[in-house]
């Protein structure tokens, strides 16, 4: 009889222990979707095809680009203009802020060729004007994203993504946006350059994986 009671009392915790950890996980996602973060599953990328597309200056989003890459694996693509930025900082300041203002996408030298095969397609761009640069809007433009899930990433100079995050939900309101990755990089203004290597981009790596993992990327 003793036995018999204790066997019931195993059975009724191991229950009691199950129905809360089902509950726990549910509010978790529950929680994570009303934050805005859509759940992605575990085995995300098993079967699924990853592009990374990238525009950097300075080659710090380049930077943070190649450490995606490492992490997630995929197509890796550098987007370049068919007529390049000036050289000379204010120059291209300046050019950049007339582009803002009339609407004008410079045209792309980057193709990519069958851009339908790729479900999900991470976007790395530096803040320009507190915008978000006129050669991306060229990209968004330029091709059919509808249906695909866009992950942006940004580098700045230590004011922070602007507007662009907004605007690459408005440019792509035929996409799933996840939750975007921002981090200070150089200030080209100050001559502060490339800055993302060594203990910089250990760090970096760090809280990219762990951004990665929050989103529920496993390569």
């Amino acid at each position: 009889m003793k036995t018999r009671y204790l066997y019931c009392l195993l059975l009724c915790l191991l229950f009691a222990v199950t129905s809360c950890s089902g509950a726990n996980e549910a509010t978790f996602e529950a929680t994570f979707e009303n934050k805005g973060f859509p759940i992605v599953p575990r085995d995300s990328l098993n079967n699924q095809k990853v592009l990374i597309v990238y525009l950097s200056r300075t080659k710090n989003t380049k930077a943070v680009a190649e450490i995606i890459h490492r992490q997630v694996g995929g197509d890796l693509v550098g987007l370049e203009l068919e007529n390049p930025y000036p050289t000379h900082y204010q120059t291209a300041v300046d050019q950049v802020a007339e582009e803002n203002k009339t609407g004008y996408l410079p045209p792309l030298k980057t193709k990519i060729d069958n851009i339908g095969k790729y479900d999900f397609i991470f976007v790395g761009f530096p803040t320009w004007g507190m915008q978000l640069p006129p050669p991306i809007k060229s990209f968004l433009k330029q091709y059919d994203l509808a249906g695909k899930t866009i992950v942006p990433f940004n580098t700045n100079a230590g004011y922070g993504v602007g507007s662009s995050f907004d605007t690459i939900k408005q440019l792509c309101s035929k996409s799933k946006i996840l939750e975007g990755f921002t981090t200070k990089a150089g200030k080209e203004r100050d001559g502060i350059l490339f800055v993302i290597s060594g203990e910089k981009e250990k760090q970096l790596t760090v809280q990219l994986a762990q951004w990665l993992e929050k989103l529920g990327f496993t390569k």
